[in-house]
């Protein structure tokens, strides 16, 4: 996948999960698309180590890890955040 389409997918995966964890954190796009981005890079070496299978391309697969990493990563942040 292109530098854009992994902004678009991560865009996408990002406000999925601020909508499956709302809350009052601020940010704005930058911030939900490296949210989102990050989530796909940590949701993929955590699928993989796990055997879930990795971030292949633009796929519901690959889009489920990429949410469930940025759920992950949302709630470190705000963990972190709140300390």
């Amino acid at each position: 996948m292109g530098i854009i389409s992994w902004i678009v997918f991560g865009l996408l995966a990002g406000i999925l999960a601020k909508f499956v964890m709302p809350g009052d954190d601020g940010g704005g796009f930058i911030k939900t698309t490296a949210l989102g981005v990050g989530g796909a890079l940590v949701g993929g070496f955590i699928g993989t180590r796990l055997g879930f299978g990795d971030v292949t391309g633009f796929n519901v697969r690959s889009f489920a890890i990429a949410i469930a990493g940025s759920v992950a990563l949302l709630w470190l942040y705000r963990r972190i955040k709140k300390s």
